[in-house]
């Protein structure tokens, strides 16, 4: 499987969802500025990382949406290829249309940073394959705007047709229902607010990430 992850001003995670990806594929990842028009070719596994792009300046992820290699993600996406959007990611694909939904401020306007529990809501798509649906995880989360928020249609929607992929286990920053992650309705596009990518390896204490990645390495 070739895999990428997209570098934005002020991404800091990217290097970790690096890493995460070779040790799940064997092989490095190609890292692609957000000032290019087009993706290296062949790529199957496209990372959008957490972090700061931009410095969350006008709206968390919404001046890297705009960046050019967004249209490229979005057009691989819609040729079936998949995307993972963690954290500030997660935002990205929001504000790019890629999920629906947006990330707001944290109920009581506060950044949150300690490993948390998350309950599998669907255990079928591409991305969380290799969990149990109602399995219990602990993943880190670090973040001020991790508010996952949607109409009631939306939530309808996504709950009648399993896109919930995570939920918390707790109420961590008053998201509408707990939700931690989402799909998109063809499950190739995954947004989540923890990361896994910081629960992959033993020396993080933690390998409950690692499932995710190896899931996507079994498509290859």
């Amino acid at each position: 499987m070739k895999t990428a992850v997209i570098v934005f001003p002020g991404s800091n995670c990217d290097r970790d969802l690096a890493v995460a990806f070779e040790a799940a594929t064997g092989t490095k990842p190609a890292m692609v500025w957000h000032r290019e028009t087009s993706l290296p070719d062949g790529i199957d596994l496209i990372g959008v990382p957490g972090g700061f792009s931009y410095g969350d300046y006008l709206r968390s992820g919404a001046m890297a949406a705009q960046s050019p290699v967004m249209k490229a993600v979005a057009e691989a996406a819609d040729q079936g290829r998949y995307v993972l959007g963690i954290c500030n990611g997660f935002q990205v694909l929001t504000e790019t249309g890629l999920l629906p939904g947006a990330l707001m401020r944290n109920a009581g306007i506060k950044f949150v940073s300690r490993d948390v529990g998350l309950t599998v809501g669907n255990s079928q798509s591409a991305f969380t394959s290799r969990y149990e649906m109602g399995q219990s995880i602990t993943i880190p989360v670090a973040h001020h705007d991790g508010n996952y928020f949607a109409d009631d249609a939306t939530l309808e929607r996504l709950e009648g047709e399993g896109r919930v992929a995570f939920r918390y286990a707790e109420e961590v920053n008053g998201s509408a229902r707990n939700i931690a992650g989402i799909l998109n309705e063809s499950g190739n596009v995954l947004g989540m607010m923890p990361h896994p990518e910081r629960a992959a390896e033993e020396a993080h204490g933690n390998v409950d990430g690692r499932a995710l990645f190896s899931a996507l390495a079994g498509l290859a």
